[in-house]
């Protein structure tokens, strides 16, 4: 699993020294920062780890030691402008139900939702639904995803404790739909949800009907 990526406030400044530049060294970023060298090879290393810097060898005419170069990864741009996703995003859907309707935002979402399980679907192989369910819970897990299956009553019960549709949500919480359409496809069986956190709900928690 994925560990979650945190950033010193130094990282955070180096950082947005790098996005939208064209890649820099060392040297380059020493200049512009007006820190130490030691204090920029750490913060490079902390973005580094946590994937939001990508590094590339550069090599030099003559004899000289190739150098490094930095950029930023579009996990950077995510992380500093997710605030304009959550207004961009719904803006986008509020658009498309005024020129389309209801009908068409949903069946956006469910085209998303199957576009979703055509990808994880290549990557299980699970011959019964709890096992694809367990396969599809840990293919999640390793995308940074939290998330719980118990079973209660006899009925498997998924819990998703985080949101990566969070900039999607409209005002009929339609997005939920991309979940049940995906784990439905994958898992192989009827999904419903019984609970959903833009309801009041601690988390959205689904639940797989092995039944019907």
């Amino acid at each position: 699993m994925a560990s979650d990526p945190t950033i010193s406030a130094a990282g955070m400044r180096l950082l947005k020294l790098l996005v939208g530049n064209p890649p820099q060294t060392v040297a380059d970023l020493i200049k512009v920062a007006g820190v130490t060298r030691t204090a920029v090879t750490e913060q490079l290393n902390e973005l580094l780890a946590a994937g939001f810097v990508a590094r590339q060898r550069q090599r030099l005419p003559g004899r000289g030691r190739p150098r490094h170069l930095y950029s930023a990864t579009n996990s950077a741009l995510l992380l500093l402008f997710g605030n304009s996703q959550r207004l961009v995003v719904p803006a986008i859907w509020r658009a498309i139900e005024k020129l389309g309707g209801r009908s068409m935002v949903e069946e956006v979402f469910k085209h998303v939702g199957h576009s979703l399980a055509e990808h994880y679907k290549q990557r299980i192989n699970g011959a019964d639904p709890r096992r694809r369910l367990q396969q599809m819970i840990e293919l999640l897990r390793e995308e940074g995803s939290l998330l719980e299956s118990t079973e209660e009553d006899g009925q498997l019960v998924l819990r998703k404790r985080s949101c990566p549709f969070i900039s999607m949500v409209d005002d009929h919480h339609t997005v939920c739909c991309v979940d049940q359409e995906m784990m439905t496809e994958v898992v192989g069986c009827p999904v419903r949800r019984t609970a959903c956190r833009y309801e009041g709900a601690p988390c959205c928690t689904f639940e797989i009907v092995e039944d019907e």
